[in-house]
Order: C-alpha cells, then sequence, then structure tokens
C-alpha cells in the first residue's frame, strides 16, 4: 500500500513540473501567430491651400475625381493682379523708350551721365515690379502636383478665401501602402522582399503584398517595430482608409 502511495505522489508531481514547461513552449509559439492588423495608405497625399487671398472662382474637380499631373485643379479671381499687371507692362514700355532716348543723348553729348543712370534704373525696378505680379499671378491657378485623386474638398466656388485656407485634399492611389506593427524577434527572418498576403475586411478578398521597409528603431517596452509593405498589382476596388489582416507568419 505504501508503494502505491509513493507512486502516486510521484506521478503527480511528475505532471505538475510538466505542466509549465508545456505552458512556456507554448506562450512564445502564441505571440508569434498574433493577429497582425494593417491599414491601406496612399503613397502620397497633401492638402492644397490657396497663397493668396482671392475670390475661388471655380474648382475643375469634384470629390473622388481623377487628375493627372500638372492639371487645372482649381482657379482663383484675379482680376486685380491682371489689371496691376498691364498697368506695370504699360509703365515698363514708357521707361524703356526714355531709355533708349537718354542713351541716344548720351552718345550726342546731349545729356550726362546721370540721367542715363536714372532711366536704366527706372527700367530695372519696373522689369522687378512685373515679375512680382507675374508671379502672384501664377498662384491663381492651382494646379496637380501629382496624379491622383480628390480625397475632400474644403471651400465652395465663389467663396473668398484667405492665404493658407485649405481648398483640396487630394491623395496619390497609384500605389496603396500597408503600414503595420510586428514583434521584433520577427527580424530574425522578415526583410525587405518578403512577399505575403493580406485579407482585406471591406472586399473579403486576399491580395499579394511584398515588404517594401522596416522600421528603424525598436519599441523597447512592446518589443516590437513598424513596418510597410506594398500592394501588388492594381485593383480598383482597394481604397486608403481601408483594413485587413495580414497572412504573415514565421517560417516553420
Amino acid at each position: 500500500m505504501a508503494r502505491w502511495l509513493v507512486l502516486l505522489v510521484t506521478s503527480a508531481c511528475g505532471l505538475a513540473s510538466a505542466q509549465p514547461a508545456q505552458q512556456a513552449s507554448i506562450v512564445p509559439a502564441a505571440l508569434e501567430r498574433a493577429d497582425i492588423r494593417a491599414q491601406l495608405s496612399p503613397r502620397r497625399f497633401t492638402t492644397l491651400s490657396a497663397e493668396i487671398p482671392a475670390r475661388l472662382a471655380r474648382i475643375a474637380v469634384k470629390e473622388g475625381d481623377a487628375f493627372k499631373s500638372g492639371q487645372t485643379l482649381a482657379q482663383l479671381d484675379c482680376s486685380l493682379q491682371a489689371s496691376a499687371r498691364d498697368r506695370a507692362r504699360a509703365a515698363l514700355g514708357g521707361a524703356q523708350k526714355t531709355f533708349s532716348a537718354q542713351k541716344r543723348l548720351d552718345e550726342l553729348n546731349a545729356t550726362g551721365k546721370l540721367e542715363v543712370q536714372t532711366a536704366q534704373a527706372e527700367v530695372d525696378k519696373l522689369k522687378a515690379e512685373l515679375a512680382q505680379i507675374n508671379t502672384t499671378l501664377s498662384k491663381c491657378t492651382i494646379t496637380a502636383p501629382f496624379a491622383g485623386r480628390v480625397a475632400d474638398q474644403k471651400a465652395r466656388e465663389n467663396q473668398y478665401v484667405q492665404a493658407g485656407q485649405p481648398i483640396l485634399d487630394i491623395l496619390d492611389d497609384s500605389t496603396l501602402e500597408l503600414e503595420f506593427i510586428v514583434p521584433s524577434k520577427w527580424l530574425r527572418w522578415l526583410k525587405a522582399g518578403h512577399k505575403f498576403e493580406v485579407e482585406i475586411d471591406e472586399t473579403g478578398k486576399k491580395y499579394p503584398a511584398h515588404i517594401q521597409r522596416l522600421g528603424a528603431r525598436i519599441d523597447p517596452v512592446s518589443q516590437s517595430l513598424k513596418a510597410s509593405a506594398v500592394i501588388d498589382g492594381k485593383y480598383p476596388e482597394l481604397l486608403a482608409g481601408m483594413s485587413g489582416r495580414l497572412l504573415l507568419s514565421p517560417p516553420q
């Protein structure tokens, strides 16, 4: 009877000592299979604002519209600046004629050097004023810095806008990126170019992707780092802001 009791106690102790070891081997594996979430973001995005105060005469695109690089997206009413340009051109023409006449008189020794220099200075001043007005006029047309789509319209036609006031939010959706966080120990095998799939919630479909870059710093608290990937191919149904689950796990 005593021998049976010893065997039972020994077996129980063996099970108790084996259970923590089993848990220690399971917990890291569970962490390795963590559900990695990611969100689609555009490669480039920006807000186009008015650079001068003026009336917003026309907006050539609407929310969701696609556009090309260099395309006119909005036009400000710069009739006052255009009138100032015409006046500056006329004044410059008169100053150039005066300068030509002074040079001719100087060749005939009929005028002094000071008069010629004064006429030259007037021409230079009016040229600078005209260049400034032309620079202002160039800001009346708001063009697309890159090809993309309109995400949001911040102002309306015939509205008076101030300098720096947002007019359009635009984004470049030609390439959609995935931003997510992975365990830092994945650096043992996760490298740029690694291929995987992502399942997008909004479409319920899987899409091929590859790692584009890894973060430069590890969070010491969570032992994780940021990563970025790119969707391989063009899928019209995908939009910036969608999210999904990465089908990404360590190799066996």
